[in-house]
């Protein structure tokens, strides 16, 4: 449980960095491409916390977000509800299963705890794609890798 939480707040900070790093970069901020990605990142990350606490998942477009800033704080908002519910499960609770509903033929069932972990697993793959957007970009991407924020002493995240 634990490392789940450690992930979770992981997954805050390197957003966060990632996030101040793009908005340092005005081709970065311009670009499509990179906040078609960051929007995505960021709706399944709320599809799986709405799967999770058995709510309706709200599915919104790039273009529901007036600037790079409205898509950044949408992240925010979400960390601040995510973290505090993956510190409340219980192993009961992590255990309980639960449909994906974007997979329909054939369905899954997955747990919870496998729920939390696709979505940090696949927050990062495309955290890793928009950092390498934004060294194309001209950007500088900072170092977000797990073992980093260890030695940093894990360090919350600055948003």
């Amino acid at each position: 449980m634990s490392l789940l939480v450690d992930l979770y707040r992981h997954q805050e900070w390197a957003d966060a960095e990632l996030w101040w790093a793009v908005a340092a970069c005005p081709a970065a901020v311009a670009d499509k491409a990179l906040l078609q990605r960051w929007h995505h990142i960021h709706l399944v990350q709320r599809a799986f916390y709405s799967i999770v606490t058995k709510r309706d998942v709200e599915v919104t477009k790039p273009e529901d977000f007036a600037d790079a800033a409205a898509l950044r704080e949408y992240a925010r908002a979400y960390h601040q509800q995510i973290i505090p519910l993956v510190e409340s499960l219980t192993a009961t609770q992590l255990a309980e299963m639960l449909a994906v509903p974007w997979f329909k033929e054939p369905p899954i069932l997955i747990n919870v705890g496998e729920a939390l972990l696709q979505a940090v697993m696949h927050s990062q793959w495309h955290r890793g794609q928009n950092a390498t957007r934004l060294r194309e970009l001209g950007g500088e991407p900072p170092l977000t890798d797990y073992i980093i924020w260890i030695w940093k002493d894990r360090p919350a995240s600055a948003w």
